[in-house]
């Protein structure tokens, strides 16, 4: 039974969600272990024998799983992996802590005092390397943001063109009537009637 084994003797399985330290894990004492203590070691030997005798007949398991243990995982007995946490470097507490003195910040220079620094992309006053960059034209440069996205067309226009009522506003019709002459990207953008 788990709650006779040692602590030195108990293994996890390697697929265990418990992700904590072995050697942290103690048994949950028990009131009445004493009293039933020939009763369960009664009930591991016949268990015993009826396992031996079932595992002989039946077949080797797909999956063997890890050894049950009824060692309760409390907010006491639980902790890290061993490596999994490392302490942090004190710094400014002596040359013989490996980052005194200068805390690894240096001897001299802007960026060994106290002080928020200097801000991103700074580089001593030189001209900075977003500003060095050529200006690409056009697209590229960023300019489609303020290209048109429609072909406006004013009403009063197309009441000037002389379209009769139920005639069809397209963007052939306004250029047979000579009010756009749409071209390259135009050709694909949608019509707009201003009100103006």
């Amino acid at each position: 039974m788990a709650s006779l084994l040692s602590l030195n003797s108990l293994t996890l399985n390697a697929s265990s969600p418990f992700k904590g330290n072995i050697s942290n894990l103690r048994p949950v004492p028990s009131h009445f272990f004493n009293f039933s203590l020939k009763v369960q070691r009664q009930q591991n030997r016949t268990s015993l024998t009826v396992l031996n005798q079932a595992a002989a007949t039946a077949a080797p398991p797909a999956s063997v799983s890890g050894p049950v243990t009824n060692v309760r995982f409390r907010l006491d007995n639980l902790g890290p992996q061993p490596g999994s946490r490392k302490k942090g470097k004190r710094k400014g507490r002596g040359i013989s802590a490996g980052q005194g003195g200068s805390c690894g910040f240096g001897m001299r220079g802007q960026k060994s005092r106290s002080g928020p620094g200097v801000r991103k992309g700074f580089e001593g006053g030189q001209m900075p390397l977003y500003r060095r960059i050529p200006k690409l034209r056009g697209i590229a440069g960023g300019m489609h943001a303020g290209l048109p996205k429609y072909v406006p067309v004013n009403l009063k226009d197309i009441e000037a063109a002389g379209f009769q009522e139920g005639d069809e506003v397209s963007l052939e019709s306004l250029k047979k009537k000579g009010l756009i002459n749409p071209s390259g990207r135009e050709r694909r953008l949608p019509l707009k009637v201003l009100l103006a």
